[in-house]
């Protein structure tokens, strides 16, 4: 019994309202993000290599994205973690 409301416990703690993706995987950029159909034009040349960028938007979903970049060496932007926030408020 105690096995079974472990289980149910861990599959509710498991849907909450926010999912953190990256932290070693390879994320895809999405619509929305800043790399998203390849790197801006614009480089961040004052920026010293390795700043933390953030970044946030709505997808099409309208839940909100947080995003975070790092400034690689060649002054491009890589994508590091991604946490989609799924609450939907209605003001």
């Amino acid at each position: 019994m105690k096995i079974a409301l472990l289980a149910i416990c861990a599959a509710l703690l498991s849907a909450c309202s926010s999912t953190v993706v990256g932290y070693g995987s390879q994320l895809e950029p999405i619509p929305g993000s800043i790399t998203y159909g390849g790197q801006p034009r614009t480089r961040l040349t004052k920026a010293p290599v390795g700043s933390i960028v953030p970044h946030q938007f709505f997808d099409n979903f309208g839940h909100r994205v947080y995003e975070t970049y790092i400034i690689e060496p060649d002054r491009s932007l890589r994508l590091t973690s991604r946490r989609i926030d799924y609450e939907v408020f209605n003001d």
